[in-house]
């Protein structure tokens, strides 16, 4: 049963085309969408946001994976590339991503933020500049320290400390935290400060209105502006439409579908691209895995599901040089493991035996800061939807056998019984030695579709920047050629970041946010 809420309309129940006026249409209610929602309903804007999946709330979230998925991620958690080589794991609900993240929050990286006004022309993003912007989000949405671990995340901290790495608890959005470890199926308790629990009730008590299950379509375009947003009201299931259309005029138009579907809009709406930038250098973290077995068990799917990291090898040879990868666990529950093992018959069912022996390492790389590092393209299919092209190239493929490496190590410096890379020519029980493991991955071939990869961040497509040759939108998401539209998301970075990006989102949108807040004001005031 999903919510209600006066100011919330289900595309699914209307029975004809609705048409609405406001200040600010908001395309996402995601992380930058949210947020900008809040902030524009506070400054006495009429706010609209539309948003494709459906809206749910704590009694709907059962902790069941069968259901999660389904209900609340792209494509049921299996969203890829057009090769089908990188899986990405998205939210399609209302609060996006955040209804479903893991909850981790980190301050975006220094030497990101001086690589893109170095390289990438972006103004006032500076660490300094961003400082007071993450500290009004960090307060916002209660993100703080969570030094307590669950077995999983202490196999990371303990391999970590013994090798004399760096390691560190992670900052999480939380408040009165159970532990129940589902946070990835929505949280049943309200705990995680995600956009549906904190800044969009916020904006509906301000009298904004959320129009849930409705896809943004089109962009109607009058010369330099959008005249009005149209969307298709989707079907229970949320991917067929109705045959209702839902249409929204506003002055001011604010994309926050993130890094695949608010490039996909501007080019399925033919949006102005002179320089050729729309949807390329679209960046991903690619990760990739190694699972520990242990001779206690780790119940890999209790506790928080990410509460420690080490930086130890971000940069392991400087901002621009080889791919670093930031380190963390993952949580493993029992639908997500099975479809993620790389086995089949007897040994999958071996494997999934022992799932509470497991423990999942993750290594997330950075992208884009190196020559052979552009990314991947957003276009669209012969329907308009979304396709993202990333190919892994010599570069990245010498990540991940670093990568691989490093996990490996720490895994049984934490007293692993064997490790397994996430590769199809692993053998089933993994190796049973540091010395074995290092000899293997040496050799494994990396090919797409052999080595397992993955991704839960998609961030570029739509970047900033202060020159219009290089960039789709100015220092402050400002369109370049639409004078009316703002892109507020992830799509809007250079790069990847090099950090779990929900917390920069905040800030970035925040920032945003205020600054059109403060323009639409002044051109209500007379005479502005």
């Amino acid at each position: 049963m999903t919510a209600s809420h006066p100011s919330v309309l289900h595309g699914d129940r209307l029975d004809q085309d609705l048409r609405l006026a406001a200040d600010v249409v908001i395309i996402g209610t995601g992380a930058g969408g949210g947020v900008s929602a809040e902030i524009l309903a506070s400054a006495g804007l009429k706010v609209v946001m539309l948003e494709e999946g459906g809206y749910y709330t704590a009694k709907d979230f059962r902790m069941l994976e069968a259901e999660a998925y389904t209900r609340l991620y792209y494509d049921l958690g299996a969203r890829k590339t057009k090769d089908k080589a990188i899986t990405i794991l998205q939210g399609r609900t209302v609060g996006g991503s955040t209804t479903v993240n893991w909850t981790s929050c980190f301050r975006p990286p220094a030497e990101t933020l001086a690589h893109w006004s170095a390289v990438h022309g972006v103004e006032g993003l500076a660490e300094a500049d961003m400082a007071p912007w993450l500290a009004r989000m960090e307060a916002r949405l209660a993100i703080a320290s969570w030094p307590a671990r669950n077995a999983n995340n202490d196999v990371l901290h303990r391999g970590a400390s013994k090798l004399g790495w760096h390691v560190d608890a992670i900052p999480r959005n939380v408040k009165a935290c159970r532990n129940l470890g589902y946070c990835g199926m929505g949280c049943p308790t309200d705990a995680k400060q995600s956009m549906l629990v904190s800044t969009i009730p916020a904006a509906l008590d301000r009298g904004a209105i959320l129009v849930a299950r409705a896809r943004a379509q089109r962009l109607v375009m009058k010369n330099d502006r959008v005249a009005a947003v149209e969307a298709q009201a989707l079907k229970a299931n949320g991917v067929d439409p109705t045959g209702i259309r839902v249409t929204v005029e506003a002055p001011y138009v604010v994309l926050a579908a993130g890094g695949i579907n608010t490039p996909t809009l501007l080019v399925r709406s033919g949006a102005p691209d002179p320089h050729g930038v729309l949807g390329k250098r679209t960046f991903l973290h690619p990760t990739v895995a190694s699972v520990a077995t242990f001779r206690e068990p780790i119940d890999p799917f209790a506790g928080a599901p990410q509460s420690a990291y080490s930086n130890e090898f971000l940069h392991r040879d400087g901002v621009t040089g080889r791919a670093g990868y930031k380190i963390e666990q993952a949580p493993l529950h029992p639908a997500l493991g099975a479809v993620s093992t790389w086995l089949f018959g007897r040994e999958h069912a071996q494997v999934m035996g022992r799932l509470r022996h497991l423990s999942p390492a993750i290594a997330l790389l950075r992208d884009g800061f190196h020559g052979e590092s552009a990314g991947g393209t957003v276009t669209i299919a012969g329907d308009g939807s979304p396709v993202l092209e990333y190919p892994l190239t010599g570069y990245l493929w010498e990540g991940v056998r670093h990568a691989w490496l490093s996990l490996a190590e720490m895994q049984f410096a934490a007293g692993a019984r064997s490790v397994a890379p996430a590769h199809l020519d692993v053998p089933a029980d993994g190796y049973a030695s540091w010395a074995s493991a290092r000899e293997a991955i040496a050799s494994l071939r990396l090919e797409p579709l052999r080595a397992q990869v993955f991704s839960a961040h998609v961030m570029g497509g739509c970047a900033m920047g202060e020159e219009p040759r290089d960039a789709v939108v100015d220092s402050h998401g400002r369109h370049h050629q639409l004078a009316n539209v703002w892109i507020v998301d992830g799509s809007t970075f250079p790069t990847s970041l090099g950090a779990n990006p929900s917390l920069m989102i905040y800030a970035l949108a925040a920032r945003q946010a205020s600054a059109l807040a403060a323009q639409a004001r002044g051109a209500r005031r007379p005479g502005g």
